[in-house]
């Protein structure tokens, strides 16, 4: 548990140290290293700072969001209000807003397909995130354990990447860097997910020569 996670229960339960101790308490709490349960260091640690969600609780709010048919101001506002500048740009939250945004475009025929519209209505949301090559490049990631846990649906990934390189959210070299990619951390499902795109690369590479030829 970090120590934040104590701290946040220790607050909630109106806990204090006096309660419990006859000895000093500012000593007792600097000698067993729990200064961060003492009133005072929790009021100067949570001034101006937003109450950090976990995962969970942020994939649950954008699908929400999503269902909803929120517009992309509407969850602009929702990110602001609950994430900080370092959550907002964490891995974490990149990855949940990638995943969220993706199951919603997803159309449950046989076979799945996806909904072009649906992406193109939230790419200026996922281009306000993903705002550099490593944001996209956690992007695909996401995309690529989504299709993991759907059990690799036949085209979904190459339908996906299509649309999210029409639509100018992912730039051509963040797929390439995605598909050199040797981080063991993310090889779940990479070799049959290359598989599926291998029309998509040869798609860009034959685009490349034809660009450096003009």
């Amino acid at each position: 548990m970090t120590q934040e996670k104590a701290r946040g229960l220790w607050r909630d339960a109106g806990l204090n140290w006096k309660e419990f101790l006859d000895e000093d308490v500012n000593k007792f709490v600097t000698d067993q290293k729990v200064e961060f349960t003492t009133e005072e260091e929790t009021e100067s640690k949570e001034v101006g700072k937003k109450k950090v969600l976990s995962g969970d609780e942020i994939s649950k709010e954008l699908d929400r969001l999503l269902q909803e048919k929120a517009n992309n101001q509407r969850i602009t506002d929702w990110v602001e209000a609950n994430l900080d500048e370092q959550q907002s740009s964490s891995s974490q939250f990149l990855r949940a807003l990638m995943t969220s945004v993706c199951q919603s475009a997803i159309i449950c025929d046989n076979p799945y397909k996806v909904d072009e519209q649906q992406i193109k209505e939230r790419a200026d949301l996922l281009q306000r995130y993903l705002c550099d090559e490593e944001k996209e490049l956690q992007a695909l990631y996401a995309l690529q354990a989504l299709m993991v846990h759907m059990e690799q649906p036949a085209n979904l990934l190459l339908m996906f990447f299509n649309t999210l390189y029409d639509e100018d959210v992912i730039e051509e070299e963040v797929f390439f860097k995605w598909e050199s990619n040797k981080d063991p951390a993310e090889q779940t499902g990479k070799g049959v997910a290359l598989k599926s795109v291998t029309g998509f690369f040869t798609f860009l590479r034959n685009a490349e020569e034809e660009s450096d030829k003009d």
